[in-house]
């Protein structure tokens, strides 16, 4: 029997909304649709401006960005029903992730923070919504981050084949799959996945992201100092573990940049590439060595160079998500519709061995309209 989702992603890329209508027939998991709405660009400087680590901002201006998200979010839901042509009723809940601005999964006071009103999505709609998904998480002890691999767990498990999922946005994060059903499956941020080459390519060339990497195909990668900035102590740390744009940033390049000699700015963004493709490589290496088969989604997809430097530093080989029927830029915004039903059915949406949690709880606040 049909049942439809909405699921909303906005991730720390900033480009903007993704909005997925899933059908969960069964155990059977199926996109119906999928709508994208930009974020025009006083918006996304808004969001760029709060997500900076240290970032002052007024509680007026805080507030503003929230509304303003939420209509967006609900927005883009209007949009996708147009597009479906489907009216409110035929959807049981959204699942919206909402646009983080700040994550620190660690020390005494760990929070993670997304913005994107949730009542006003429900009102808007007039569709039960789900969100704030992190915290929940965080309050049995996990880093409420990553959570798509639990949906990972759900569509791209073969048993008998090891396989690892990698999602690769802002962060890029894995997933393993073990062959075993039975055994746990692992998930972490790797460290930086488009954020550090998108920030150059912004400072320098007023680009949003270096389209196919054609950029960074211009330059020479600087070996040396790669392994330099693979020193860092984020990719040595055990998982569990995850990060985001508020460590990964162009302050903490700067930092490990003493000592390297001027070099045109090319370079450096051929290095961001291999940084990224190496870190996700090792990681695989480290945490996942029986890998048989590697999925790929998320949009440094779109970044051919950089897929290309990651295809020759595993031993296995490296496919698009699409292989297993589903788009690459379309995974985010379903896990996060899956992760409404879970909650709507009292199930856990997170991973204790990915989060690092005490145990598997049932995730997100839902927000019911006031008329159905």
């Amino acid at each position: 029997m049909s049942e439809l989702y909405i699921g909303l992603m906005s991730g720390t890329s900033l480009d903007g909304i993704d909005a997925a209508l899933v059908d969960f027939d069964g155990n059977g998991v199926a996109l119906v649709d999928f709508f994208y709405q930009p974020f025009a660009d006083d918006i996304k400087a808004t969001i760029h401006d709060l997500s900076q680590a240290g970032a002052l901002i007024s509680l007026s201006d805080y507030g503003a960005l929230d509304t303003r998200l939420g209509r967006l979010f609900a927005d883009a839901v209007q949009g996708l029903l147009a597009q479906a042509k489907l009216t409110k009723s035929a959807v049981k809940a959204i699942g919206s992730h909402g646009q983080t601005v700040c994550h620190f999964p660690s020390g005494d006071t760990p929070f993670s923070l997304q913005i994107g009103d949730p009542n006003i999505i429900a009102e808007l709609t007039g569709i039960t919504t789900v969100s704030d998904f992190r915290r929940r998480d965080m309050a049995v002890g996990g880093q409420g981050a990553p959570l798509v691999p639990a949906f990972h767990q759900q569509v791209f498990t073969r048993p008998g084949q090891h396989r690892c999922i990698v999602n690769i946005g802002g962060i890029a994060n894995i997933t393993v799959l073990p062959a075993d059903a039975s055994d746990p499956v692992l998930g972490f941020d790797t460290g930086p996945g488009n954020t550090l080459m998108d920030q150059w390519i912004q400072l320098h060339q007023h680009r949003n992201y270096d389209a196919c990497g054609n950029w960074a195909r211009t330059g020479t990668i600087l070996h040396d100092w790669v392994q330099q900035l693979l020193n860092d102590g984020y990719f040595l740390a055990p998982a569990p573990k995850s990060t985001g744009k508020e460590y990964f940033s162009l302050a903490w390049l700067g930092q490990n940049s003493a000592g390297l000699s001027p070099v045109p700015p090319e370079d450096i963004q051929a290095s961001l590439c291999q940084l990224t493709a190496t870190s996700i490589a090792e990681a695989i290496q480290r945490f996942a060595p029986n890998t048989e088969q590697v999925f790929v989604c998320g949009g440094g997809t779109h970044n051919d160079f950089l897929l290309e430097l990651l295809k020759g530093l595993l031993a296995c080989p490296l496919d698009s998500s699409a292989v297993c029927g589903i788009h690459p830029d379309h995974v985010e915004a379903m896990a996060f519709a899956w992760l409404a039903r879970q909650s709507l059915s009292h199930l856990p949406g997170n991973l204790k061995a990915v989060t690092g949690a005490a145990r598997a709880v049932t995730l997100g606040g839902i927000y019911q309209p006031t008329t159905a």
